[in-house]
């Protein structure tokens, strides 16, 4: 063979893997493009508001976003959720169309009439009523309303409310306070509760973003609920940590057992559907005892809720793994409300009695004492225990939740009104303070001796 010859031979063979690469760069280039829906479906008044946002480049992305949506798959245009009636409260007169400026969950139904009626049901749909309850009183006056405009209330939802002036340029719009509002139980104009975006957030409207445990841990985090910690701490959330490529989250279908078997996420628990049981929208369907107050208590239905809760976690677990949980947990919520809740309040009442408290919330130090012992280190500790977070069950709760009660509550209480705690030794969960005997103290010692090589004293 020729040298000239295999220096053809060779060049064949360049140009054919650059025209590979080139063709499999060009493939990966189209693959990498967002999923674009045919604008050709959209109505008319859907291709003039695209045009005019884009010529204006006035909320360009969400034109965009709505193009890879299923509703412009399906031709879901703008008007079908923003077209307002004569007499709509959000009513905005813009560029010759009828916009309703806040869509709600009542445009949604006309679709989706059985989320929106599982939605309605559902504690998330009522959680703006916390607007009298003392996590309010801390954030509207303790704090401030603008505090609690873009805090409590860009969860739980605000009363929106909508400017009338008699200008045709601002008629119709949100007044600020207000708005910009996705609380998930915002009163919207239009009397419904709450707003689909919060978990499905405009405009692509997504099944796989609602499905993702970080939607859900917008809200449920922090100090005094934090759900999405303890998700992330727990073995459910590190699996789906490591499986998450498996998990399917944007299947039409999704059940858990048959779609997917990787990990459960939140809304596999709550609201997922299993091969014997739909999905639901009705957050609370599966939740057995309510955490939130400061007394645990058991729901109405709570048997058969916990039922349905428990049909969820057979699909990865064996029925005695299930039900011994469920009983460890169920011990967990009474040590608290038997050891803590119930004597910490019975003193609380009592300071009330006799005039040591006033009828102020929140101006007498022991308040704020009492309410973080409950609203925070005590959900904590209950919270970890109904997701399996022992970190939080343990350290970042009854550690907490002891340490706090017998070193600051219980000081306070006695200095406030001396005598108000005695009860307290007289209780069986409470007579490890009567100290400890010389055998036990001694056991202790040794074990840090033999462990550590050690000595305490």
């Amino acid at each position: 063979m020729s040298l000239q010859f295999k220096k053809i031979i060779v060049a064949i063979f360049a140009v054919a893997f650059t025209a590979a690469v080139i063709i499999v760069g060009l493939i990966e280039k189209e693959r990498a493009k967002p999923e674009k829906a045919a604008v050709a479906y959209a109505d008319e008044a859907t291709k003039a508001c695209i045009r005019c946002h884009d010529e204006k480049h006035v909320a360009v992305d969400w034109s965009r976003q709505w193009e890879q949506s299923r509703h412009a798959q399906k031709g879901i245009g703008c008007m079908a959720c923003h077209e307002a009636k004569d007499g709509d409260k959000d009513l905005w007169l813009h560029e010759g169309y009828k916009i309703a400026t806040v869509p709600s969950p009542l445009d949604c139904k006309s679709c989706h009439e059985q989320q929106f009626k599982e939605f309605t049901e559902s504690h998330h749909a009522k959680a703006a009523q916390f607007i009298g309850s003392l996590d309010n009183i801390l954030g509207e006056i303790a704090e401030g309303t603008p505090a609690a405009n873009l805090g409590c209330k860009q969860c739980h939802g605000s009363t929106v409310q909508i400017q009338r002036t008699g200008d045709p340029k601002t008629d119709g719009l949100p007044l600020p306070g207000s708005w910009p509002n996705t609380g998930i139980g915002r009163v919207n104009p239009d009397g419904s509760l709450g707003t689909c975006t919060a978990c499905h957030t405009r405009h692509m409207f997504s099944k796989q973003q609602a499905r993702e445990p970080r939607t859900c841990g917008r809200c449920h985090m922090g100090p005094d609920h934090p759900q999405i910690e303890i998700y992330e701490e727990s073995k459910h959330g590190i699996m789906f940590a490591a499986w998450r490529d498996k998990m399917k989250l944007d299947a039409d279908e999704w059940i858990v057992g048959k779609t997917y078997t990787a990990a459960p996420t939140c809304v596999t628990c709550h609201m997922g559907a299993t091969p014997t049981m739909k999905g639901t929208h009705d957050v609370g369907a599966r939740i057995s005892w309510t955490l939130r107050p400061l007394f645990s208590k058991r729901l109405d239905n709570w048997q058969e809720k916990r039922d349905r809760m428990k049909k969820v976690c057979l699909e990865c677990h064996g029925q005695n793994w299930v039900d011994n949980y469920f009983v460890m947990f169920d011990d967990a919520v009474e040590l608290w409300n038997n050891k803590f809740a119930k004597p910490a309040n019975d003193i609380m009442e009592k300071l009330k009695a006799a005039g040591k408290v006033t009828p102020t919330p929140f101006d007498d130090p022991i308040e704020w004492t009492f309410y973080e012992l409950w609203h925070h280190e005590g959900r904590r500790a209950r919270h970890g225990a109904s997701m399996m977070g022992p970190d939080f069950t343990q350290w970042h709760g009854f550690y907490e939740v002891a340490k706090h009660f017998y070193t600051k509550f219980l000081p306070e209480a006695e200095h406030l009104l001396p005598g108000v705690t005695a009860g307290i030794n007289q209780l069986p969960e409470h007579a490890w303070r009567q100290g400890l005997t010389k055998e036990q103290i001694q056991q202790m010692l040794d074990f840090y001796q033999s462990r550590y090589q050690q000595r305490v004293q």
